[in-house]
């Protein structure tokens, strides 16, 4: 079984090394096959729905890496309140930062925004399985549950990364501000809110 998981993670970050090399439109399954150093034949074995289903099983691979690199950035947050500006600092930055899915938006957006609007119903679960523990720990609102308030922070967190209006969540100070007036508004008593 080892071996099976090998050759797939081995397809998986060969075709993303094809997708940061040239591109999501001209990556190719032999591309991929090669990277990884298997046959064409054995990519279909792991992958029978060909390219379409390799580049999702990709972004799904690049989205779990993604969390727990976010797990380790916000493991030692001692609130609520910092948990909250940790994760959305974090992430923004992560996606900032992220050279291949920046490339992609500016030179791909045609091709990558369809796959990523596909995956915001599947990111808004993830996200909301990646918060959830974390808030059960919490006071919360009266009668919001930590799935309720999970799935209210993974909107608002999707949200907010992909159009921050005129907050700066490169800017810490900022993003705290945020998570006050948005997201600890609809999540905790008024009375245990920071002022």
């Amino acid at each position: 079984m080892r071996v099976q998981t090998d050759v797939r993670t081995r397809l998986l970050e060969g075709a993303y090394d094809c997708i940061a090399e040239k591109g999501l439109a001209a990556m190719s399954l032999e591309d991929a096959a090669r990277a990884a150093g298997v046959s064409r034949a054995t990519l279909y074995r792991y992958f029978p729905g060909g390219r379409d289903e390799l580049v999702e099983a990709v972004i799904t691979y690049q989205t779990l890496r993604f969390f727990q690199a976010l797990a380790e950035a916000v493991a030692a947050a001692p609130d609520l309140e910092t948990l909250l500006v940790d994760g959305l600092y974090e992430a923004h930055r992560a996606i900032e930062q992220h050279a291949v899915l920046q490339r992609l938006l500016e030179t791909e957006p045609e091709r990558l925004l369809p796959q990523l609007s596909t995956e915001s119903i599947r990111l808004t679960g993830l996200i909301a399985s990646f918060f959830e523990p974390r808030l059960a720990g919490h006071e919360l609102a009266e009668g919001v549950t930590p799935s309720e308030a999970a799935e209210y922070v993974a909107r608002l967190t999707l949200s907010f990364i992909g159009s921050p209006g005129t907050w700066d969540l490169a800017d810490r100070k900022q993003v705290r501000e945020l998570v006050r007036s948005e997201f600890l508004a609809g999540l905790v008593p008024a009375d245990g809110r920071s002022s």
